[in-house]
Parts: structure tokens; sequence; C-alpha cells
């Protein structure tokens, strides 16, 4: 797996990132850079079971599951994925799931006063990295848009 890192800094609170970034209503604006429809089912609670979804071409849900490895509130979150969701059904045993469980995404909120760095590291198979290097930009400039002109 590969590892890619992206940055940038908010002239807004730390928990005002922290809250647009998990937030139900908020995280279905800024992933859309993603694909329109994601949302997530579940919480952030460390320990607990997520799954991020979305409609694919067809209009199926498809999606990861994953599960919250630390959640450190306003400073830091680990995503562990474990596989993928298919019109509902678990997948954490197939070959390609397999591939991609273990893949971490970690969240880090910096308090800089009067702003935030918040950095995303992600790690993704080769048939992902296009996508996350297109999207991932794109989305944090929603989130610092959101954050910024204090939109939530």
């Amino acid at each position: 797996m590969e590892k890619l890192q992206f940055t940038i800094n908010i002239q807004a609170p730390t928990a005002k990132v922290w809250d647009i970034m998990l937030g139900d209503e908020t995280y279905r604006i800024w992933t859309e850079a993603f694909s329109i429809g994601s949302h997530y089912a579940g919480d952030w609670n460390q320990g607990s079971k997520i799954q991020f979804l979305g409609p694919d071409e067809t209009g199926k849900i498809r999606g990861m599951v994953s599960r919250i490895k630390e959640n450190r509130l306003h400073e830091f979150i680990s995503i562990e994925h474990l596989g993928f969701v298919e019109d509902g059904i678990e997948d954490t045993s197939s070959e390609a799931a397999k591939n991609w469980a273990g893949a971490l995404e970690n969240y880090t909120f910096k308090n800089l006063g009067t702003s935030t760095l918040l950095t995303v590291e992600t790690e993704t198979i080769p048939e992902f990295k296009g996508m996350f290097e297109t999207s991932w930009p794109k989305s944090l400039e929603i989130i610092k848009d959101m954050a910024e002109q204090n939109k939530y």
C-alpha cells in the first residue's frame, strides 16, 4: 500500500473543523468531491464499526466497512478499513477485501491558535490512488470554505 498525505490550513477553530468534517450533514457535502450521495452509517466513537457508502453509476449502494481505531476529540481520528459493502452485505474475506484490509485513514487536527492545520493521511491500493489525489484536495477546499465562511 502507498501512503498519501494532504494538508490544508483553515482559518477556523479546531472544534469547528472537526464538526464539519465528521458531522452527518456536512460530511455529505464535502464527500461529494468523491461521489455524489456519499454518507456514512455508524458513529465515530473509538472501536465503533462504520460504513462509508454511496451509490455507484448504476445506483447500487457500495462502500467500505471500517472501524474507528482511535478517536482523540478535536485532535486525531484513525479509521481502519476492513473490507467492502455492496447492497448492504459486508465483504471482509474476498481477495479484493483482503488486499484493502488494514489500510488506515488518519485525520489530524492541529490547533495553531487562530487556525487549524488539517492533515489527512490515507493508505491506498494503486487503483484508488488517482481518485484520492484528485478528490482529497477538492474535499479539503470544501471543508475550508464551510469553516471559514461560517456556513455550518
